[in-house]
């Protein structure tokens, strides 16, 4: 599973649906490919928005998510794939303040290009907040060893793998968002969704 979360950074505690989490898509979908997680985190008591991203360099369109996306107290934000690792970029940023950055398949390097890993993750040690990442076990996009290496450049992370899985969660989507969701109302201060 991964290393426990220490405390939240803030001081206090956010009230229930205290946070709205921004998900940006992945390099072959649109924000209306977001619509399951939307949904299904509002099922879950999660306020959920998907943002619509050019599909470019992810370090090209951190603009375009910090003009879309606001920051400050109980903005939590992720993504599918290349969406998460703009919202991790932009997480990176020490002018950004998120609560919280869920990851959906990160993209640790484009499949079999292990020479570009480093790169994806050389931002990690500058996102103080809490990260959750889900991710599974045979993603040629995130070979699992290098990723769990990865991992621990997150000052403040959780690595949940499903074995089996390549760089899709669809199997266990309901598990993933419960995940997501329990992680959030964690890094809120809440215990239940309402």
């Amino acid at each position: 599973m991964g290393r426990s979360l220490p405390a939240r950074r803030r001081s206090g505690s956010l009230p229930a649906m205290g946070l709205r989490l921004y998900l940006g898509h992945g390099a072959s979908g649109t924000a209306a490919s977001m619509r399951p997680y939307v949904d299904g985190l509002a099922r879950r008591g999660i306020q959920a928005a998907a943002v619509d991203l050019p599909v470019r360099l992810a370090e090209e369109v951190v603009s375009v998510w910090t003009s879309s996306v606001p920051d400050g107290p109980g903005i939590a934000v992720g993504g599918q794939s290349y969406g998460g690792r703009v919202a991790s970029l932009a997480a990176a940023d020490p002018e950004r303040h998120y609560e919280a950055v869920v990851l959906f398949s990160y993209p640790l390097q484009p499949p079999g290009r292990a020479d570009k890993a480093d790169a994806r993750v050389a931002h990690w040690p500058r996102i103080t907040c809490p990260v959750l990442l889900l991710s599974g076990e045979a993603d040629p996009m995130a070979p699992i060893a290098r990723l769990r290496e990865a991992v621990k450049l997150l000052p403040n992370a959780r690595l949940v793998t499903f074995p089996r899985l390549g760089h899709t969660l669809k199997p266990v989507f309901d598990e993933a968002l419960d995940l997501a969701a329990a992680f959030l109302r964690e890094v809120a201060g809440t215990d239940a969704a309402t």
